[in-house]
């Protein structure tokens, strides 16, 4: 019998009905520490006194209203994401793929605008992930989410990831962009170099090309900057992001140069939802902390903190794990047992963590964790990883 939710996922048999922090507490009462963030969504952890402030005060005044009308805190948030990277103008929807539909189209219009309606391929790369649309799971390219769809999407054409020579190739008169993710997430925790990035860059330069950053995932601190590109001194002509800036609440922005957006007249994009009042005030309130001096100097030192500790875990299993990914609190354990079945073990200790690409297990804790936290989850770890030698 097909139940009322369409199953389209392989979910845990558990239910939470509450949250403190990195804490999760089931129906039941049973605590789970969550270094899973809901995929590096619950950037501020869950129940953040300052976002259910904000958004408490402001679901008493408003909630939506629509895009026919200003809405004072969007241009608020949009002032303040320029201000503190390389944008000039921001359009928000409410998801990560919202933002790369945006970007593409903002690259294809680009180009359209600047007398060249030819050009709307746009370059990814293999083993990325973009999200769910027929767009988006053609920019990415992989086989498992492009069955039973239908003829792929046309415009997107990928190449093995870090190869620049592919990159150069694959370049031709009908290409717009670029578009990469600065560290693969649901790749497998694996990050450009930043020579790679650069090389992007000038590419896109010496083309006319524009040059997209996906920092769904690894923007608002998750590295340790605010955005992960931060960190090789490139930066995009567009940038999609979500996840973290809404810290829970639905929330997605596509940040461009002038230069980048000049396509985009009246009516050539919207959306309903996007940028509402309630969305609003909680993308501000999370920005209130994440740009608090201190904070991005917090995570890297719990970060680096933690990578040593995961170092050492590895060393202590080799027969389970194979090495530690990622940068900031976005980090993965490469491993040499099934990363299903660990899960699943480490889901016994009363851990959540993620899956990813090439066997890797994402961890994506709240920024706000302490070195106390990460302790406890090495506990879980190494007991979830005791468990699997057991069954070698």
């Amino acid at each position: 019998m097909q139940p009322a939710v369409l199953p389209t996922y392989a979910r845990a048999d558990v239910a939470f009905v509450r949250g403190e922090g990195a804490d999760l507490y089931a129906e039941d009462g049973t605590r789970y520490l969550d270094f899973g963030g809901g995929i590096a969504v619950n950037a501020l952890g869950h129940a953040h006194p300052h976002l259910v402030k904000a958004i408490t005060e402001q679901a008493s005044r408003l909630w939506h209203t629509s895009n026919l009308y200003r809405i004072p805190d969007q241009e608020r948030l949009a002032k303040r994401l320029v201000d503190a990277t390389f944008a000039d103008t921001v359009f928000f929807g409410n998801s990560g793929v919202e933002a790369i539909e945006a970007s593409i189209k903002m690259a294809r219009r680009y180009q359209y605008k600047h007398g060249h309606p030819e050009r709307f391929r746009t370059i990814t790369f293999e083993g990325a992930f973009h999200g769910r649309t027929l767009a988006a799971i053609a920019a990415g390219g992989q086989a498992k989410y492009l069955e039973g769809f239908g003829p792929k999407t046309d415009g997107f054409d990928q190449v093995p990831f870090g190869d620049i020579e592919a990159v150069k190739r694959a370049v031709v008169p009908e290409t717009a962009a670029i578009l990469i993710e600065p560290i693969q997430g649901e790749g497998g925790l694996r990050p450009a170099t930043p020579e790679f990035l650069r090389t992007l860059r000038k590419i896109c330069d010496e083309q006319g090309l524009l040059l997209i950053f996906d920092e769904v995932q690894t923007g608002v601190g998750r590295t340790g900057k605010l955005f992960a590109h931060e960190w090789s001194g490139v930066t995009p002509d567009i940038m999609a992001i979500a996840k973290g800036i809404g810290g829970g609440f639905p929330l997605g922005a596509c940040l461009a140069t002038e230069r980048a957006a000049s396509g985009m007249t009246v009516g050539s994009h919207a959306s309903t939802f996007g940028g509402n009042p309630l969305a609003m005030a909680v993308g501000n309130a999370v920005l209130d902390v994440v740009l608090a001096p201190g904070f991005l100097e917090h995570v890297e030192k719990v970060a680096n903190f933690a990578r040593q500790q995961l170092a050492g875990l590895v060393a202590a299993h080799p027969k389970v794990f194979e090495d530690v990914r990622g940068q900031g609190l976005m980090l993965g354990l490469k491993l040499r047992v099934p990363n299903t079945e660990f899960l699943a073990e480490l889901f016994k200790q009363k851990m959540l963590a993620v899956g990813a690409g090439d066997n890797v297990v994402r961890l994506l804790p709240p920024l706000i964790v302490s070195e106390g936290d990460v302790r406890e989850a090495l506990t879980h770890l190494s007991a979830a990883a005791d468990a699997m030698e057991k069954k070698q």
